[in-house]
């Protein structure tokens, strides 16, 4: 593990194409969730799931929002808290890679697991969309114990969440589900 990651316990890795479209973090960070590597993951196949089909997200970073549109008709949108200065959300085209219920945290500093529950920093779903190969890194949306941080730019790149609006998010995406990140 190198130090400032952050790592989720039991978590699949992820390795992706880069994005020349992507902007990255500016420093590793403590909320940029570190991965164990695994063998490449293939194209995302569409969902199967009716309720997936044809959603995208739009994060604008600038309204602090995250919309959710279904067949081009915007369905509904979530508060969020972004990347602090010099720890930007980086904007692009992306694409969830990854999805965890109840996932546990390892302190990136300390070594010690918090375990899924009240306290945990990822709160109660995990849901990435940004991996950086080279730093075995991700940035995703999560819920957050401290809510009433939503609103502002205080994270080290992901995007927090209210734990009731991550999930019901969690329940709208699938793997593949496209995900815009813009100003």
């Amino acid at each position: 593990m190198t130090s400032g990651g952050w790592q989720a316990i039991a978590a699949p890795s992820l390795q992706v194409e880069s994005n020349p479209n992507q902007t990255t973090p500016q420093q590793q960070s403590p909320e940029i969730q570190q991965l164990p590597t695994l063998p490449p993951i293939e194209k995302p196949k569409p969902s199967a799931n009716p309720t997936t089909q044809e959603v995208r997200l739009v994060l604008k970073l600038k309204k602090r929002r995250v919309y959710v549109y279904r067949s081009d008709n915007l369905e509904t949108s979530y508060p969020v808290a972004i990347g602090k200065p010099g720890w930007e959300t980086p904007t692009g085209s992306f694409q969830v890679l990854q999805m965890i219920r109840n996932p546990s945290w390892q302190h990136p500093w300390k070594g010690t697991i918090v375990p899924p529950g009240d306290d945990n920093p990822l709160g109660r779903r995990w849901i990435a969309f940004w991996y950086d190969e080279k730093t075995k890194n991700s940035i995703g949306f999560h819920g957050t114990p401290n809510e009433r941080l939503i609103g502002q730019a205080v994270s080290h790149g992901c995007v927090r969440m209210r734990n009731k609006d991550v999930e019901a998010l969690f329940e709208k995406v699938a793997i593949g589900t496209p995900v815009t990140v813009e100003q």
